[in-house]
């Protein structure tokens, strides 16, 4: 395996076989190495097509675990476990979600974020005590591994399953035994890498691509958007106060002014200003309806009406 994923792989793993459409790549000229790479880069969203029925069920595990009190734990060696940890830290500033709601367990630490810690991807015992230090019952621990069988990765699934957590397993190897501790497996067929083995390439693709839908879509179901629009941010700078008065116009249909105003009443708050916009209700009314439904707007429209 190459030093850029760190992954505990066989031979037979797809993504350790020669791959015929990418062969004397190095003859070509700059621009043809690209549009072989980028023809191979395409391949891989049809490949995630596949598997959105499993992804989904992920994806209703993570819901119930945070909608119960739990977590989700993310855990991954190598390109899997960078992934993993830049995924978990955008839903803060992205959704407003707690810090400890998504939390990354990468094998070998956060030396290995930045290189290559020798061994940590091998070490079972290591990612189980990584989960049952901090994980209960009550989460979803949800693996990435491109070889399907990552010691670090399939320790910590085991230890997910003592706790009595609910379990999910991402790979690039849909011929790898299935992991009896995981309740869903999603493998995607990604096949032989254009670098035979650097499965930061395709493989690691789709497990940027399944990290981003399955996260967003929790968000989504959690009812940190409002339509399309992220109305669960946090205005941190000049352009994400900016960006709060655009969600509220395209969201209203009320001019710069009345959603300056609004979103003042409400102390900031885009969703309090939100629903006070759409209902009619003063801004304190509309904190109140949204605490009691978990500050799902959509909700907290729907019990205004009654």
């Amino acid at each position: 395996m190459t030093s850029d994923t760190s992954e505990t792989v066989r031979v037979d793993a797809p993504t350790e076989r020669t791959n015929s459409n990418t062969e004397n790549i190095d003859l070509l000229p700059t621009v043809e190495i690209l549009r072989v790479l980028n023809a191979e880069d395409r391949t891989v969203p049809e490949a995630v097509s596949h598997v959105l029925p499993e992804l989904a069920k992920a994806v209703d595990l993570a819901v119930g675990a945070l909608r119960s009190g739990g977590r989700v734990h993310y855990v991954g060696a190598g390109t899997s476990g960078r992934l993993a940890v830049l995924d978990a830290a955008e839903l803060v500033p992205t959704y407003n979600v707690p810090p400890n709601w998504f939390v990354a367990h990468q094998a070998g630490g956060s030396q290995a974020f930045r290189e290559a810690v020798e061994n940590a991807e091998d070490d079972s015992a290591s990612g189980a005590s990584s989960i049952k230090a901090e994980a209960t019952g009550a989460d979803l621990v949800f693996g990435l591994t491109a070889s399907g069988r990552t010691p670090y990765v399939m320790g910590a699934l085991a230890a997910a399953r003592g706790l009595g957590a609910a379990t999910a397993l991402v790979s690039a190897n849909p011929e790898a035994e299935p992991d009896a501790n995981a309740d869903v497996t999603i493998a995607v067929d990604t096949g032989p890498e254009p670098v035979t083995g650097s499965t930061r390439m395709k493989a690691g693709t789709a497990q940027k691509l399944i990290l981003t839908s399955f996260s967003t879509a929790v968000m989504i179901r959690l009812g940190r958007t409002y339509s399309n629009l992220m109305v669960s941010m946090v205005a941190t700078n000049a352009k994400l106060r900016g960006r709060t008065i655009s969600i509220l116009r395209q969201a209203t249909d009320a001019d710069e002014d009345t959603c300056e105003r609004a979103l003042s009443e409400a102390g900031g708050d885009l969703k309090s200003a939100l629903v006070h916009l759409l209902t009619g209700v003063d801004v304190e009314r509309a904190a109140a309806a949204l605490a009691v439904t978990d500050g799902h707007v959509r909700d907290a429209l729907r019990s205004l009406d009654r």
